[in-house]
């Protein structure tokens, strides 16, 4: 059996604007609307979750003992 491979971020994109163009175009019955919001939610979600962690990585830096610690910036009085 193959196992279904996980879409990239990218390609999660992509399918999720094509599904909304696909339901902007007012040609999908109602059946398959549901099925595609569905979906739409669900890429949503997943993409939304993926920039909260790529999110919280890019607020951390490396100290030079290895550690991490979050990324804040003083401002001048």
């Amino acid at each position: 059996m193959s196992e279904k491979k996980e879409l990239s971020f990218e390609d999660k994109i992509r399918e999720l604007e094509k599904i909304v163009t696909e339901l902007e175009s007012g040609e999908v019955n109602l059946d398959d609307a549901i099925d595609k919001y569905t979906k739409a939610m669900k890429l949503a979600k997943e993409c939304s979750d993926k920039l909260t962690k790529v999110s919280d990585k890019v607020n951390k830096i490396m100290l030079e003992n290895g550690k991490l610690e979050d990324f804040s910036v003083e401002e001048e009085k």
